[in-house]
């Protein structure tokens, strides 16, 4: 049997898992939320020192939790970038040991290309054409993939990427890191009706801009006499114009490009209400929806090691050339 270890080491998440081609064996996330939250955000230094720390234990776990040693293993996968380069060093050399030690191939994975592949353990039938939103803290990005292995960015931020305006709006607000989670919470008892916020570049094609609608949340906090009294109809209301602004922009892009299948992806895609938002107006636009469980929209290793075998001839590195590319594009 072929079993792969992947680890992923990118941010603030120190994850190993291990799979069985596409079945997912373990998956053992360790995270430092706990720590960066007192910071108000990631701390690189911080959080290499912390994946030094964890990062052995954590794939001991992830073997014993697949009922394999280091011995069965057949191949490795590591994230080499996009991330925070300290952070990536950890992973990477820690791949790069045990591939020397237990002489056995090691393919590097592009982190971006895992959150497009983590729906692959639910085995959903997508046809291509198809386009992909990623969406995240560091990015949001329309990918446009004519086959499996190719992926041509159509569409980007230009400024704040929405898992990121989520936790300036948050931090704002007062409510702390990270900045989804909690104002999805708010959100729920909220009105989305309460405050009109703008639907960003609404007229330029496939384009995201959110410092504007950052920009008119602070305001409309500012002008209340008591903004504390307002909280949840004002991140019922910023989630809405977020939402929308993705929606719109997916839609656009699949009736652009002619692609009958959505998949949407990263951190941010964790969001029920993005999630019920998608789910009712895809197939009103005759768009199949491919969705990712919510355990694996953030950083793990599984969608790593997903990545690792759905693309498996598209990295092709040797040993010393596998370095950490913090910039590392889709």
């Amino acid at each position: 049997m072929a079993y792969i270890l992947a680890i992923e080491s990118s941010c603030d998440e120190t994850s190993a898992a291990v799979l069985q081609d596409s079945t997912i064996l373990s998956n053992i996330v360790s995270s430092q939320i706990n720590v960066h939250k007192h910071y108000g955000g990631v701390v690189p230094e911080v959080a290499s020192r912390l994946h030094t720390e964890c990062i052995h234990h954590v794939i001991n776990k992830a073997c014993t939790e697949a009922s394999i040693t280091l011995q069965d293993l057949s191949s490795i996968a590591v994230t080499m970038g996009p991330g925070l380069e300290g952070c990536l060093l950890v992973g990477i050399s820690v791949a790069k040991t045990l591939s020397l030690l237990l002489d056995i191939p090691l393919i590097p994975v592009n982190h971006l290309h895992g959150h497009i592949f983590a729906h692959k353990h639910r085995r959903q039938t997508l046809s291509y054409p198809c386009i992909a939103l990623l969406v995240s803290g560091g990015h949001t990005e329309l990918i446009f993939m004519s086959n499996p292995s190719s992926f041509e960015k159509i569409g980007k931020t230009r400024d704040d990427a929405a898992g990121e305006v989520f936790d300036k709006v948050a931090r704002y607000l007062g409510l702390g890191y990270p900045g989804g989670p909690i104002i999805e919470k708010h959100a729920r008892t909220g009105d989305s009706t309460a405050f009109s916020f703008p639907i960003p570049m609404k007229n330029t094609p496939l384009e995201f801009s959110f410092s504007g609608l950052k920009t008119a949340v602070i305001d409309c906090i500012d002008s209340l006499e008591h903004p504390a009294d307002h909280i949840d109809d004002i991140c019922a209301s910023f989630q809405k114009a977020v939402i929308t602004t993705l929606l719109f922009k997916s839609l656009e892009a699949c009736e652009l490009k002619k692609a009958s299948h959505l998949i949407i992806s990263g951190g941010v895609t964790a969001n029920q209400a993005l999630q019920s938002a998608f789910s009712s107006e895809c197939p009103k636009n005759n768009i199949t929806l491919i969705q990712t469980d919510k355990a694996l929209c953030t950083d793990n290793a599984a969608m790593i090691g997903l990545a690792s075998v759905h693309l498996d001839n598209y990295y092709s590195l040797s040993l010393e050339n596998i370095v950490a590319k913090s910039r590392l594009s889709v």
